[in-house]
């Protein structure tokens, strides 16, 4: 029997443990997966018109424009019309006359049923443009008066679908929404219960206790109190539903004008995902020998079968991220092939710092490229400087205006790309010690770690801590100076995140190279300019949804290296204590990464002010939120679109929340009527970096991604030991 992932949590495999007194973790072990699959011609159906679906003792028949087709090996197979009729009830008919036999009759004659549930000869309920009927001892239907718990009758007209559930409860739907029968009489949803959308054309319930709900605008499924909406091309081949049949396991099939979805399940553990996306990104997503990870270009709609490799500004962040996964993977499995990915990753960013020093054109040493480019295609230069203006003149008055923003490498093979960002340079940081602590093994592979960290570090200590460019000035977004992050108006917007990094990156350099100058350098940077007072508040935020994807991802990666290596104890208590805020601004969002970041040192940790000690521990369900989030992930990379806007559960972030006072406004903002934003099945987003408060993502299936959003969160909670398997 299937569940929806969530309910796995609670009622499979799942339980709710405690390896020690201050490590909360979740047993897993195998959960039902949910994916999908969609047919067309391309897989025998006579026509992607498909009016309405049947099954009976054979299989699976779908009625096309083009006549009957049977379901049979993963393939369709077209059907003589005589060889199958039509179902007794067709959702294309203008009306439809009950008329088995003349003693089971409607009070009306003549009426437009919609969907009956129960015996195909003999329904129990009917559902009609009239309303709903139900059959009494004399087989006869009367159309029903339905109540609710205070005794107010339900406007019960133009009824869309019925169904029976697994436990034999009757359900209907109409505009209104939908209600289920109990012993005591009647549960009403609307989407202040959590109901996503109400424009139902039909309904079926499944022996896992499911109930689907097909809509103008996708599908829904309702399972032991979980509401999802499964909306775009990920889910189904059109988002008109006409019709759809329930499997006892809980998947489900949909009949549409572009074709026959299917929605299912397969088992799966954690580990087999993470391998499934690990696989993926072997065959689709590294980029040049190096194997950078970021996203590619898919030369058709959801077509993998033509890959098209483009750079992404953020190459070195993206593999950092996933180089650390991988290590936190060696660290709690000691698989090879997880070394092997680590010290491909290291590599491929030690490149990033190695190749800048090689050509005619070479900033100070240490500097780091944000990625590279082969020089047998086309010379990334060309076009830049009008490019560069423009932005500096209509987006960014700091916007830096030169050239070559690519320089050559010395033997000629490559293009680096310059004017690297604070956001790489935080990927790095957080990749090195997790490697030199996890995979490094011998004297000599931890040298050259430390030579790695030793060169940026250096450089941003000699350059009053920018990050220093070949043209002698600093790169746009690699401004650490004290005097700019304190004193100038230009600045103060990033005085807390780059105070926080600066820190972080010397307590990481302490750590990795021994060296107690970083330390010294440190304390400096806080007694004469207030760098642990800046970090306190690395961002202003008007609450819950407010503030900068990219900065908070940006932000915890810092929080979590500085707490784990700082020497400092009283830093680490104001850090732990800024973090903790940092959390509860995020904790709607139901980010695993975030979670697992902020619970290694939060839970159970206090904090003492004037007004006494407090618990600053994870709230309750933390846990929770982030295997929720692991488990939906969908399997399908593929940037698919998705409309949630019109949806009747959603709230929308009032104006305070909506946009900073110096970022562009970001309208149709919002999160569900349970407090927390979409869940990761019902968005697409590349990276953490992605806005999860948004409603509408667009996506037209060009794209495919890598499986870095779960790998390094899922990597991170079986080293912490918040996931056993």
């Amino acid at each position: 029997m299937h569940a929806t992932p969530f309910i796995a949590i609670c009622a499979i495999a799942l339980v709710l443990t405690s390896a020690t007194a201050e490590t909360p973790s979740i047993k897993m072990g195998t959960f039902p997966q949910e994916m999908a699959r969609q047919y067309t011609e391309e897989d025998g159906l006579p026509s992607n018109n498909v009016l309405a679906l049947h099954s009976d003792d054979e299989g699976l028949v779908a009625f096309t424009d083009a006549g009957p087709a049977r379901y049979a090996d993963g393939r369709w197979q077209a059907l003589e019309a005589k060889e199958q009729r039509r179902p007794v009830l067709f959702p294309q008919a203008d009306t439809w006359i009950l008329s088995w036999t003349s003693s089971k009759t409607l009070e009306e004659d003549a009426l437009l049923v919609r969907q009956a549930a129960g015996d195909d000869d003999a329904p129990v309920a009917l559902a009609t443009e009239a309303g709903l009927f139900l059959r009494n001892d004399r087989g006869a239907y009367k159309k029903a008066e339905v109540l609710d718990g205070l005794g107010r009758q339900w406007a019960v007209e133009d009824v869309r679908g019925v169904t029976v559930d697994a436990k034999g409860r009757l359900w209907f739907a109409t505009l209104a929404g939908a209600a289920c029968q109990n012993e005591t009489g009647w549960n009403f949803y609307t989407g202040q219960e959590g109901l996503p959308y109400n424009d139902f054309t039909c309904m079926g319930a499944g022996g896992d206790g499911s109930v689907w709900f097909g809509t103008e605008m996708g599908a829904i499924r309702y399972n032991d109190g979980q509401w999802r909406y499964r909306q775009g091309r990920r889910w189904l081949p059109d988002d008109a539903v006409r019709d759809m049949i329930v499997n006892k396991d809980g998947s489900a099939w949909f009949a549409t004008e572009a074709g026959v979805g299917w929605i299912g399940y397969r088992e799966m553990t954690l580990a087999e995902k993470a391998a499934f996306y690990e696989d993926e990104m072997e065959r689709y997503i590294r980029r040049t020998p190096y194997g950078y990870v970021s996203e590619v270009r898919l030369g058709a709609p959801g077509d993998k079968t033509h890959i098209i490799y483009t750079d992404s500004d953020n190459d070195g962040l993206w593999t950092a991220m996933y180089g650390a996964g991988v290590c936190f993977a060696y660290a709690a499995t000691g698989d090879p092939m997880a070394k092997d990915r680590a010290e491909r990753a290291f590599e491929a960013l030690r490149f990033l710092q190695t190749v800048t020093q090689t050509g005619e054109i070479r900033p100070p040493k240490g500097y780091v490229a944000r990625t590279i480019l082969p020089t047998d295609g086309p010379d990334p230069n060309e076009g830049r400087i009008p490019h560069d203006t423009r932005h500096r003149e209509q987006n960014d008055s700091l916007w830096k205006v030169y050239e070559p923003r690519w320089p050559t490498s010395g033997d000629g093979k490559w293009y680096w790309k310059s004017d690297t960002s604070s956001d790489e340079l935080d990927g790095h940081y957080f990749f090195y010690p997790a490697y030199y602590d996890y995979v490094a093994e011998t004297e000599e592979e931890k040298e050259r770690v430390r030579e790695v960290v030793r060169d940026l570090t250096d450089h941003l200590i000699e350059h009053e801590f920018n990050l220093m460019e070949f043209d002698g000035t600093p790169t746009r977004w690699g401004v650490y100076e004290p005097d700019k992050l304190n004193n100038d108006k230009n600045w103060w917007c990033e005085r807390g995140l780059k105070s926080l990094s600066m820190l972080s990156y010397l307590a990481v350099a302490e750590h990795i190279t021994g060296d107690p100058k970083y330390g010294e350098v440190s304390r400096e940077l806080m007694d004469k300019h207030f760098f642990h007072t800046n970090a306190m508040q690395y961002k202003t935020h008007f609450g819950p949804g407010s503030g900068n994807q990219s900065d908070d991802e940006m932000a915890f990666m810092c929080y979590y290296n500085l707490l784990k290596y700082s020497q400092d104890e009283h830093l680490r208590d104001l850090m732990l204590y800024s973090f903790y805020s940092a959390w509860v601004n995020e904790q709607p969002e139901q980010n695993p990464l975030f979670n697992f970041m902020y619970a290694v040192f939060g839970v159970g940790a206090e904090h003492t002010n004037p007004w006494g000690t407090h618990d600053i521990s994870p709230w309750d369900g933390w846990l929770e939120d982030a295997m929720e989030t692991l488990l939906e992930f969908p399997l399908d990379r593929v940037s698919w679109g998705h409309r949630n806007s019109h949806r009747l559960d959603l709230l929308r972030l009032p104006p305070q929340q909506s946009s900073m006072p110096y970022e562009p406004h970001r309208p149709n903002r919002g999160y569900r009527v349970n407090g927390k934003t979409l869940p990761v099945s019902e968005r697409f987003f590349h990276h953490w970096n992605t806005d999860p408060w948004t409603l509408d993502y667009g996506g037209n299936g060009s794209t495919l991604g890598s499986g870095t959003v779960f790998l390094l969160p899922y990597y991170m909670g079986l080293y912490h030991g918040f996931i056993e398997e």
